[in-house]
């Protein structure tokens, strides 16, 4: 079965000329979550955004992307694009339609939908995240956690295979974070999520990938990984509360 994300070898410098990705190589299954753990300027949202194409212009030649067995090349650019939702972190980044409805239905717009099958689907998404009857709102007028939402369901529209989200429970309240949690759950796509919130990743996701100066230092089971707290401390992250009340084999 093809996997859903497959990264070989990729490189990538920043204008300045500092390696940002030195050789990163990793594949994440069909439905598989995964979490992208590491400090801050580790290179996490780099790689993300390598996954769609946004950062194609400068990643060196022996780099290799491919999203369910296609390259992510300038010709390919527009099929990856539908099939890697992303989620950027300041939802501000992302909303910048006058309404709530022509914000969701940007992306699909792009791949040719019109009229009612376009309404039907903007309605879906919004029912699938919460937000139904939120079409003529401004998303200015938003909470924070209702506009990340919003974004979701940009990003649901399409329905994609893989959601890239980064940093997804920022500045959400605790029970924006659970609701947040609970409809990632109920998400079939596979999941690639860089985030500082170890709670998500004990929870939500199988496997965890510490990631440091554009390099992976560790890969395996959130409960783990995280429980080494040599390793934890000396990569700028520290082991998780939840960790001393959680079973690594419990349901959750």
């Amino acid at each position: 079965m093809t996997n859903a994300i497959e990264v070989k070898n990729l490189r990538y410098r920043y204008p300045d000329g500092s390696e940002a990705l030195r050789g990163v190589s990793f594949s994440v299954g069909a439905g598989e979550r995964v979490a992208l753990i590491g400090p801050n300027g580790a290179g996490k949202s780099t790689l993300l955004l390598h996954l769609n194409g946004l950062l194609p212009e400068r990643a060196m030649e022996n780099s290799a992307v491919q999203i369910a067995g296609d390259a992510v090349t300038p010709a390919n650019f527009s099929k990856v694009r539908k099939n890697v939702g992303f989620l950027f972190q300041d939802p501000e980044d992302q909303l910048f339609c006058p309404t709530v409805f022509e914000d969701v239905a940007f992306g699909p717009r792009q791949f040719g939908l019109h009229g009612a099958e376009l309404a039907a689907k903007v309605g879906a998404a919004l029912a699938q995240v919460g937000l139904t009857g939120y079409e003529n709102r401004p998303p200015h007028h938003l909470s924070r956690g209702e506009k990340r939402r919003v974004c979701l369901a940009g990003v649901l529209v399409c329905s994609p295979a893989v959601l890239a989200l980064d940093e997804p429970t920022t500045d959400l309240d605790p029970r924006g974070r659970r609701e947040l949690k609970a409809l990632l759950r109920e998400l079939p796509a596979a999941q690639i999520i860089a985030t500082h919130d170890l709670e998500l990743v004990v929870e939500h996701c199988s496997r965890a990938i510490l990631f440091d100066r554009g390099a992976i230092i560790a890969d395996g089971p959130p409960a783990t990984l995280l429980a080494d707290e040599p390793l934890m401390l000396a990569h700028g992250l520290e082991r998780p509360h939840i960790l001393s009340h959680h079973h690594p084999h419990s349901k959750t």
